[in-house]
C-alpha cells in the first residue's frame, strides 16, 4: 500500500469515529467553525435535540406550512471589533441571517433580533448598530418584526452581542443539501475570498499592517435568486463561506455527499491584498472567513450557464469555477496546486481568527 493511500485510509478511519467532546470546558475553538465546532454540535447538541429537521445540519430547517415551504434559521454574532472597515455587527447580523435563508433557496421575509448589552455600552454606538441593521434590512427587503433585549453587568459581556432568526419562503422547486453533490458536478465560488476575515484581523490592530481591505459583508439572496431562476433543477448545494472559509464548507459537502472534490488552486479568486496579509500572518485564504461569498455545486453540464448568471450580478462579477466533483477518494477535498502537486484540504480543528462574526 502506498504512503498516500495509508494517509487517506487514516483520515477515513478518524472520520468514522463517533464524535466525542474530550475537553472538560468550552474553548474558543468550539466556536470557530472547524472540527471542534462540528464535534460539539454532533456530540452535544445533535445528541440532545436530534430530529429529522435538525439532522441534516444545513444552514436552516425546511418547514412545510400547509401548501408552502419555508426556511427557518437562527444565528448569533459576537464579532470583535463591533465596527470594522466595510461594516459592523449590525449589518453583519442581518446579512448573515438573510444569507442562511438564501442558502436554503428561500426568499427572506422576516427577522427577529435579540440584543445582549453590557452595562456601560454607549447609547450612541447602539443607535449606530441599529441604524446599520435597518439599512441592511431595507436593502434585503426584509422586516425586523420582533426581538428581545437583556443587559448584563459591567465586565460580564463585551459591549454588544446580537442573535437573529429569520424565516423565508421557498418559491422555486429546489432541494438544496450538502448531500446533493454528484460526480461530474462543478464547484463555483461567487467571488474573491477572505476579505472579511482579513478586514477583521487588521481592524483589531494587533499587527502593524496596513492594507486597503474592507469586509465583503453583503446580502446574497438576490444573486442566489438569479441562479435558481436560471437553472432551478441543476443547483445541488449552496453554502455561504463564513467561519472556516471555503475549505470548511466544501469539506462538509464532500463528507455529506460521500464524494471527492478536486480544487484547482489557480482558479480560486483571492485579491492580492488579502493574499499579502495572509502570507504575512501565515494563514491560508481557503480557511479565512467571507460574509458575502458563497460556494455552489451545480450539474457540470450547466456550469457555464451558472457562471454566466452569477457574473451578470454585481456581487458575482468575479465568480469562478474552482473545481469538480469526483467519486474517489470519497469524503476528501484535494487541491491541485500551482506547482503541479496535490494536497489534502482538511478541516482545521479551530479557526486562526476567532470571533469574526
Amino acid at each position: 500500500m502506498s504512503r498516500e493511500q495509508q494517509v487517506l485510509d487514516r483520515i477515513e478511519r478518524v472520520r468514522r469515529r463517533k464524535p466525542v467532546v474530550r475537553e472538560e470546558r468550552i474553548t474558543l475553538a468550539h466556536g470557530a467553525g472547524g472540527k471542534a465546532t462540528h464535534t460539539l454540535i454532533e456530540a452535544v447538541f445533535l445528541e440532545a435535540f436530534r430530529n429529522p429537521l435538525l439532522a441534516p445540519l444545513d444552514d436552516g430547517a425546511i418547514l412545510r406550512l400547509e401548501d408552502a415551504r419555508a426556511a427557518f434559521t437562527t444565528d448569533s454574532f459576537v464579532v470583535s471589533p463591533l465596527f470594522f472597515p466595510g461594516g459592523d455587527i449590525g449589518d453583519l447580523a442581518v446579512n448573515g441571517t438573510v444569507n442562511d435563508l438564501a442558502m436554503c433557496g428561500a426568499r427572506p421575509c422576516h427577522l427577529s433580533a435579540g440584543f445582549i448589552l453590557e452595562e456601560g455600552f454607549p447609547v450612541a454606538d447602539l443607535r449606530r448598530v441599529t441604524a446599520s441593521m435597518a439599512a441592511a434590512a431595507a436593502a434585503a427587503e426584509v422586516t425586523i418584526v420582533t426581538g428581545d433585549t437583556k443587559v448584563v453587568p459591567r465586565g460580564k459581556g463585551d459591549g454588544c452581542y446580537i442573535t437573529t432568526a429569520g424565516v423565508g419562503l421557498i418559491e422555486q422547486p429546489v432541494t438544496l443539501t450538502a448531500a446533493g453533490a454528484r460526480p461530474g458536478d462543478a464547484v463555483i465560488v461567487s467571488g474573491p475570498i477572505g476579505a472579511h476575515g482579513a478586514a477583521i484581523m487588521l481592524a483589531r490592530g494587533d499587527f502593524d499592517i496596513e492594507a486597503p481591505i474592507t469586509s465583503d459583508t453583503a446580502s446574497l439572496h438576490g444573486i442566489v435568486a438569479d441562479l435558481l431562476r436560471a437553472i432551478p433543477q441543476h443547483v445541488r448545494t449552496l453554502r455561504d463561506a463564513t467561519r472556516g472559509g471555503i475549505a470548511t464548507v466544501i469539506n462538509e459537502v464532500a463528507v455529506a455527499s460521500e464524494v471527492a472534490v478536486v480544487l484547482q488552486e489557480e482558479k480560486i479568486p483571492v485579491r492580492p491584498e488579502v493574499t499579502g496579509v495572509c502570507e504575512l500572518l501565515g494563514l491560508d485564504p481557503l480557511y479565512v472567513a467571507c460574509e458575502g461569498r458563497f460556494v455552489t455545486v451545480v450539474d457540470g453540464e450547466h456550469a457555464a450557464q451558472a457562471l454566466d448568471t452569477l457574473r451578470g450580478h454585481p456581487l458575482g462579477s468575479e465568480a469562478e469555477i474552482i473545481g469538480t466533483v469526483a467519486d474517489d477518494p470519497p469524503g476528501l477535498v484535494l487541491l491541485r496546486t500551482t506547482f503541479g502537486g496535490t494536497r489534502v484540504v482538511d478541516v482545521l480543528v479551530g479557526d486562526p481568527l476567532p470571533r469574526i462574526c
